[in-house]
């Protein structure tokens, strides 16, 4: 699907500016042109930080290779975004890790093939979600629970990478504790491997300032460079090695049924993590281009580079948004890009793989910091303080992640998200209406003082859906309100469901029965603004208590005047309906 300018998000102001509508169309040459130089620059990004993710997870430098030619060449062929890069991303290397490498007493061989049926289960998940339509899942996962997520998984990743660093043993995975040993076996690092890997991220940084040069290519050409003067083994330095690229196996991993069903519920996690990663990157830059983008396509171009690439024997795949947006800033135009750099990338592993070998391992570490550097900006939790909202979730997401590891702890920061949610609805709010001075409009008269309820009418909203944890405590206020004196007594009680799409079937077991209280005291009910579905619902399960004429898509006002023109109404009603003005607005409720 070609990207389109035409797009309403376009239209849109963003700090960051979006693309006019009106810009004029480059010509199809001069397009080309400046997707082939993209390709070229991210390139350069795009090689050194696949064989320093592959050590992130454990696995041999050919992994991070196959996957990154695997997600650049799937998803240009199959996805929607025109910038997003597909490749091995920091956060699927570090939960590939924790899921399977890291299992203690498993073999080599076991945990690569199990690392491989992971990454073929997730593939498989991808494209059943896209062919289902669930482009929306990510959704699942709370925005304030990502920022927390990846700033600590970004923590999580750069403190790991600092043994290699300073060429100390730790005897610990989880992150705290690797700190400690850290800071206990410090006196014993090596100072040739400190000083380069030093050395490496200030390049990194200084270079990273002028954003068009691909700084981890200079650094990783440089050091290749260096070791043709420098011994590294001389020094206790260690280099990535052998790079076997000639006994890539395509197939099927030989699994029980039971090690498919494993691989099949952590497929599920991981699945979550990179679609949540990925199309959060490719829908920034879809509104700030007014691109035209499809999630379910995207779920089916992922699931099948990630197929690829298990098959192949790989690593996990996503779209990460440093690297997107690096294809971004070097000017690509359309998915030729993610062509063209799978292009140079093929062509540098074939005439230079032997100098890839000799990469110093310190100076991967210190890419593998630089490319999680832009997630370690405290900067992102502002906005949470000041809008005193979701504070808990990105702490307890941040801390979860550094304490209980990278699966456990995102699993941890959504049941957290979810039950705050939970508690929320749980306890809700119940209004009393009021007509607010001679209009139509109904609000809460403990926010609109000049707002008088209807003599004889008890009015009231729940202001949250009514679901099974709820429907009892809202009713529960409702019969607290009807307890207290009513002057003049109440005749009738309305309830405005307008916040509840639908309803469960607790929901309308406790609605029956609420009807009939009310009809034991001699009151009507009326359940009004009720939406389609609800209405729906309510129509099914109407009886002797709870009756049709008790169920209303009506306005609150509609259903007022319904019921002072009815006969027996009390006179107050009458008038109160009477001074309604002809000419006020609408009815807002």
């Amino acid at each position: 699907m070609p990207p389109s300018n035409e797009h309403p998000a376009a239209a849109l102001q963003h700090p960051e500016g979006f693309a006019p509508l009106d810009a004029p169309p480059q010509p199809p040459q001069q397009r080309v042109v400046r997707d082939v130089i993209a390709g070229f620059s991210i390139a350069g990004l795009l090689l050194p930080e696949a064989v320093a993710y592959a050590g992130i997870a454990s696995l041999p430098p050919q992994a991070g290779l196959i996957a990154l030619l695997c997600g650049l060449v799937v998803y240009s062929l199959v996805g929607t975004s025109r910038f997003a890069i597909v490749s091995a991303t920091s956060s699927s290397a570090a939960v590939l890790f924790a899921t399977v490498l890291s299992e203690p007493g498993a073999s080599g061989a076991t945990a690569l093939t199990m690392a491989a049926a992971l990454i073929i289960a997730t593939g498989v998940l991808f494209i059943l979600a896209g062919a289902a339509r669930l482009g929306g899942m990510s959704d699942f996962i709370a925005r304030p629970v990502l920022r927390g997520f990846t700033f600590g998984l970004a923590l999580t990743i750069a403190v790991k990478q600092l043994p290699k660093i300073i060429d100390v043993t730790v005897h610990h995975s989880d992150t705290p504790r690797v700190a400690l040993d850290l800071i206990t076996s410090a006196a014993g690092a090596n100072p040739y491997s400190t000083a380069l890997g030093a050395i490496a991220l200030a390049l990194l940084f200084g270079l990273g300032r002028w954003g068009r040069i691909p700084a981890t290519l200079v650094v990783i050409v440089m050091a290749i460079a260096a070791g043709y003067w420098i011994d590294w083994h001389a020094h206790g330095i260690a280099v990535v090695g052998h790079i076997d690229l000639q006994n890539i196996s395509f197939g099927v991993p030989a699994l029980n049924r039971a090690q498919w069903m494993e691989s099949a519920e952590l497929g599920f996690a991981l699945m979550l993590i990179l679609y949540a990663e990925s199309y959060g990157s490719i829908r920034n830059f879809a509104l700030k281009h007014g691109d035209s983008i499809s999630a379910n396509r995207d779920l089916v171009a992922l699931g099948c580079a990630n197929l690829l690439s298990g098959l192949l024997h790989g690593m996990p795949v996503g779209a990460g948004y440093s690297a997107t947006s690096a294809n971004e800033a070097a000017g690509a135009q359309s998915r030729l890009a993610g062509l063209c750099a799978a292009a140079v990338v093929a062509l540098i592993v074939w005439l230079f793989l032997p100098q890839l070998a000799r990469i110093p391992e310190p100076v991967l570490a210190a890419i593998v910091i630089f490319a999680v550097s832009h997630s370690l900006h405290p900067a992102v939790f502002k906005p949470y303080w000041a809008w005193r909202r979701d504070r808990l979730v990105v702490i307890a997401a941040l801390l979860a992640v550094l304490v209980l590891g990278v699966l456990h702890g995102l699993l941890a920061a959504i049941g957290v998200s979810l039950l705050l949610t939970l508690r929320q609805l749980s306890e809700p709010n119940v209004s009393v209406l009021g007509r607010l001075r001679q209009s139509h409009d109904f609000v809460d008269v403990s926010l609109h003082p000049e707002a008088k309820p209807v003599p004889g009418v008890l009015i009231v909203r729940p202001e949250v859906p009514l679901f099974f944890a709820n429907t009892e405590r809202v009713l529960g206020k409702v019969r607290a309100m009807l307890q207290q004196p009513h002057e003049p007594a109440l005749r009738a009680i309305m309830l405005s469901l307008e916040e509840t799409p639908d309803v469960d079937g607790s929901a309308i077991e406790a609605l029956r029965i609420f009807a009939a209280e009310c009809a034991a005291r001699g009151l009507q009910l009326m359940l009004v603004r009720l939406k389609p579905r609800a209405l729906t619902g309510l129509e099914r399960a109407t009886d002797n208590t709870l009756r049709p004429e008790m169920l209303h898509e009506l306005s609150v006002d509609e259903c007022v005047q319904s019921l002072a023109a009815a006969p027996g109404t009390p006179a107050g009603a009458q008038v109160d309906n009477a001074t309604a003005s002809p000419s006020a607005p609408a009815p807002a409720d």
